[in-house]
């Protein structure tokens, strides 16, 4: 279990769902089942949600919104990647997902750390003697201007 701070738009949603249940309350009356006040997925009557409920709407749910097809559970990677793209820290990332080894989240995430495959390219080249581009010679030096290739010469004289 973990806490998560609530931000933008949904904060606003979960203060409306709030506000709701207070409402289904007062409607509802003593037919209202206290078991499970205060969880966010209940129904009007303050019943849980079956747990598998969102991995089972979703697809359908997707599906009606023209979304490609995915798992509930691909959000997870999404929100990762969306992380990281943004120069999230990983650990910080492992927090926010709850793994419980920064291990699990560096292997399952690495590959998609761009910024580090950016900044290790920068330091290579920082560090590493590079021919200059002038140096290299061109493969097409030999072709005519009419286009064709010029015969080479098979003995140069090197002076």
């Amino acid at each position: 279990m973990r806490t998560l701070p609530l931000v933008g738009s949904f904060r606003d949603y979960f203060q409306k769902v709030k506000e709701a249940q207070e409402l289904n309350k007062k409607v509802c009356g003593n037919c209202y089942n206290y078991e499970y006040d205060g969880y966010v997925f209940v129904n009007e009557l303050e019943e849980r949600m079956r747990p598998d409920y969102l991995t089972e709407y979703f697809p359908k749910y997707i599906a009606k919104h023209g979304v490609p097809k995915m798992r509930f559970h691909d959000l997870r990677h999404s929100c990762a990647s969306l992380l990281l793209a943004n120069g999230v820290p990983r650990k910080q990332i492992q927090e926010w997902l709850g793994h419980s080894d920064f291990s699990t989240t560096a292997n399952i995430y690495a590959h998609l750390d761009y910024t580090s495959k950016l900044s290790s390219a920068k330091a290579m080249v920082s560090g590493m003697l590079l021919p200059r581009s002038d140096d290299f010679g061109c493969r097409w030096e030999d072709v005519t201007e009419q286009g064709k290739i010029a015969e080479p010469d098979l003995n140069p004289i090197f002076d």
